[in-house]
């Protein structure tokens, strides 16, 4: 956020912060939200460029549309376990899950600074 609209906001009586600070989390519990949201995002991706559907990355891996759906929503019920092994059913490997890892990390440390 840019400081001068951070100053006007709190000039007009708002508090301004972190998701981390309004959800009262640890280092280590943002640390781990940031990791799947960027495994999420990475499988959506890939998943599109290599032009696999939903359905066909559920088939591949013997599960639903809907499940695919919330993996790449990054919602909390899907584990790492099914988020990594999807990334590599669709062909990652060990340092293109490296990259999505590095890269979320130093967005969220220019985010923080």
């Amino acid at each position: 956020m840019k400081q001068s609209k951070r100053k006007a906001l709190e000039a007009a009586g708002w508090v301004v912060g972190s998701a981390q600070d309004f959800l009262g989390l640890s280092d280590a519990d943002a640390a781990l939200i940031d990791l799947k949201l960027a495994l999420s995002r990475s499988l959506r991706d890939r998943r599109q460029r290599r032009g696999v559907s939903q359905v066909e990355l559920a088939k591949r891996l013997r599960s639903s549309q809907s499940r695919v759906a919330k993996m790449e929503a990054g919602d909390p019920s899907v584990s790492m376990d099914l988020l990594v092994s999807s990334l590599l059913v669709l062909g990652a490997s060990g340092a293109d899950l490296a990259k999505a890892i590095r890269g979320e990390r130093s967005k969220g440390r220019h985010a923080a600074a």
